[in-house]
């Protein structure tokens, strides 16, 4: 928009520098710019005028010189484009000073803003917005305060004209399944790696992939503690909660330190939790060869990072179309302890401390594990599938996404491990790990299954959907009209 006709032969554009750092008045030797430099915050490239002088050539002759007389750089890459500068003024175009108004401890931006309207601010300081050098600070941190509240999404809508009074308006009919229908088509917003994530995978590597809405955040840091490799976390949050969460892992002493942990944020939309948009975010997103799909208050058991890298290289060297089901377990006590060992645990199902998970309002889900023989084995063994089965399982990343159809409580897993199933996946239960269900209060969506009749039948729909749509794609028939029948 600033090029236009006067870019002539510039190539770059970029605003002048606000403080008086390149004229060297900090006490230090900075490396050399044009009068007071240019802040590298905001970039304007021509691309067409880069290729065309040979700028990668440019760049690695002009570094290499400038540092072997005035050493290291102090600001990184903006140093290097005013080293470029200097020796090549003309492509450079300035900007005008609204474009990037400097805060920093030093800045004369006021300069700037006295007699212009801020077009984009820019907290160029290590203290980010906490510098005090600037006298209205306190008024532009209130600005960013509100606009970091509000609801992002509406920066999407567009506006419309209030139509006529008198115009006749026809309402769209919406059918009480609106909200299931619809989501076959939403887009979420959606930040990945809103956190700096740098992790090189092992060979057989896993990550623990999961899911949480912001009241469930405090789990992060329990997790942490017990799963020691990398993890995908997808948040569905507001935008406030967004920046809570933020302030949240930055100060936490277990999470701050984690550079292992892949963080990223969908942003709410709708009435429903999304949870199976949600589990793909996560799962688009690993660079592990395998995966586990687990739920974020669950505590796994002490070294069962460890104890999975093992089988990959030993007993399960070849993942293809097999899913390796981790045994869930529940406690229903706040502060009750996770035992560290298999034989703890048995002991602790013995005198029903710990419990099968759902054992007592869903143990057809977990029932195909066979416990009973889990309890006897020291081997992994392979199961059948059974209806309404939705074990815990660990597979290879490519494997086929969750159906994001399903929202909220009811069937989102269940159709995942049906579909795995549809794909001839073998399914072998691991006889030395396991996982411990935390209890928590029940979420929002669970009481729309219990208490609304209109929930259960458009999830009814949507499962009878799934299932004609799973024998077109496999040719495997799911009949539930009367009792499961596969063909």
């Amino acid at each position: 928009m600033h090029f236009g006709n006067s870019f002539n032969s510039s190539v770059i554009g970029l605003v002048e520098n606000q403080s008086s750092f390149y004229l060297g008045k900090g006490g230090s030797l900075p490396w050399p710019a044009k009068g007071k430099g240019y802040n590298s915050g905001v970039i304007l490239y021509h691309l067409s005028n880069i290729k065309s002088i040979g700028w990668k050539k440019i760049w690695k002759d002009v570094t290499k010189s400038t540092a072997s007389f005035y050493g290291a750089t102090k600001l990184a890459d903006q140093d290097v484009f005013n080293a470029v500068i200097k020796q090549y003024p003309q492509i450079v175009y300035e900007v005008p000073c609204e474009w990037n108004t400097q805060l920093s401890d030093h800045t004369e931006s006021y300069l700037c803003y006295s007699s212009k309207r801020i077009k984009i601010l820019h907290w160029n300081s290590p203290k980010k917005m906490n510098v005090v050098g600037n006298k209205d600070g306190d008024y532009f941190r209130s600005i960013h305060k509100i606009f970091v509240e509000l609801n992002g999404d509406l920066l999407r809508l567009q506006l419309h004209h209030c139509p006529d009074i008198n115009q006749n308006v026809s309402e769209i009919s919406q059918g009480v399944c609106y909200e299931f229908e619809k989501v076959q088509n939403e887009q979420w917003r959606t930040f990945l790696f809103f956190k700096e994530y740098q992790y090189v995978p092992l060979k057989n590597d896993v990550t623990f992939v999961t899911q949480l809405s912001y009241d469930r955040l405090q789990l992060v840091e329990e997790l942490s503690k017990y799963w020691e490799g990398p993890i995908s976390l997808t948040l569905y949050v507001t935008d406030v909660e967004f920046e809570e969460c933020i302030k949240f892992i930055s100060s936490s002493e277990i999470l701050k330190g984690r550079q292992n942990i892949a963080y990223h944020a969908v942003f709410k939309k709708g009435e429903y939790y999304p949870i199976n948009e949600l589990r793909n975010v996560g799962l688009e997103h690993v660079n592990t060869l395998y995966v586990f799909l687990a739920d974020i208050d669950f505590i796994p058991a002490s070294g069962l990072y460890y104890r999975l890298v093992t089988y990959f290289k030993t007993i399960f060297k070849d993942m293809d179309k097999k899913a390796l089901v981790v045994p869930a377990f529940e406690t229903q006590k706040y502060r009750s302890k996770i035992p560290k060992t298999k034989r703890e645990l048995i002991d602790m199902l013995n005198n029903k401390s710990i419990f099968t998970f759902r054992f007592d309002v869903w143990p057809v889900g977990q029932a195909a594990t066979n416990f009973t023989h889990w309890k006897n084995s020291d081997t992994p063994y392979k199961i059948t599938w059974q209806p309404d089965f939705e074990p815990y399982i660990v597979v290879k990343k490519d494997v086929v996404k969750y159906d994001r159809r399903f929202l909220g409580f009811g069937w989102n897993k269940v159709s995942h491990i049906m579909e795995l199933e549809a794909q001839n996946y073998e399914f072998h239960v691991l006889p030395d790990v396991f996982i411990v269900h935390k209890p928590h209060l029940p979420s929002h969506d669970i009481g729309k299954f219990r208490n609304s009749p209109v929930y259960r039948m458009c999830l009814q729909n949507l499962k009878d959907d799934f299932i004609k749509d799973l024998q077109k794609k496999y040719g495997r028939n799911f009949d539930y009209t009367n009792g499961l029948k596969i063909t």
